[in-house]
């Protein structure tokens, strides 16, 4: 079966032991949201999955592709290169600022899909309603369109799975909302999202699986109803927390 998938991930920052032992897999066409408090993981256990860190120990397997870890000594980095097919957008964007959001778009797809980049963005900025300033330097664009212009850019590259880090941790309630809800377009699409998220109400209309994770663990992990009957402590210490601060 088709999944981007995390077995047993090991992670560690000197002495600092950040993932252990965390497993997860992602489907396409599905929603994981991954949950948890500050520090639990969250964002190392996603930059694993990209290979962009790579873990200490596991196995990351890209649909029939097997990536083990730590790699042999003489190997620097991982061939096949999983990208395009797994994407990623950090909070950070990452977004050139001497270009036009249109050309920070386009600029990754030059060598992988330049024959049709043009009328993929033009898709794009429908489903994302990006018409009105996509020819805006990222200084002059809002929040919110620089995040639907990270998104773009991520997804004109046809991957099969893109990972989402906290992408609306700096927008308003509008723009938070209008990013979530373009997330349904992917899921449409049979693209498997993986989207670390603190917005509970977005994780139980739309995931197909939550994760919780504390700790560097993976704690539990369901449907949208365990939001509402956690089965472990921690978890329902952690909902209960997340509500009382509203």
């Amino acid at each position: 079966m088709a999944s981007l998938s995390a077995t047993n991930i090991h992670k560690s920052f000197g002495e600092k032991k950040v993932l252990r032992g965390v497993d997860l897999a992602v489907e396409p066409g599905k929603i994981t949201c991954l949950i948890g408090p500050s520090g639990s993981g969250k964002t190392t256990l996603l930059r694993a999955m990209a290979l962009v860190d790579l873990p200490d120990k596991g196995t990351v397997k890209v649909d029939e592709t097997t990536y083990n870890f730590p790699l042999p000594p003489e190997v620097v980095e991982v061939s096949p290169a999983p990208w395009p097919k797994v994407t990623a957008v950090f909070q950070s964007l990452f977004l050139w600022p001497h270009m036009s959001l249109r050309e920070n778009i386009l600029l990754p797809a030059t060598n992988v899909n330049a024959e049709n980049a043009e009328k993929d963005l033009a898709g794009l900025c429908k489903v994302f309603e990006m018409e009105e300033f996509i020819d805006r330097y990222p200084n002059e664009a809002s929040g919110g369109q620089k995040q639907r212009a990270a998104l773009a850019r991520a997804l004109i590259l046809n991957p099969q799975y893109i990972l989402l880090d906290e992408i609306t941790s700096a927008l308003d309630i509008e723009q938070t909302a209008r990013i979530l809800t373009k997330l349904g377009h992917l899921k449409e699409r049979g693209i498997g999202v993986l989207l670390i998220t603190h917005h509970l109400g977005f994780a139980k209309a739309m995931a197909d699986q939550i994760v919780f994770m504390a700790d560097g663990m993976v704690v539990e992990s369901g449907g949208p109803p365990i939001l509402q009957n956690p089965e472990t402590e921690r978890m329902k210490a952690f909902l209960h927390m997340v509500e009382a601060v509203g």
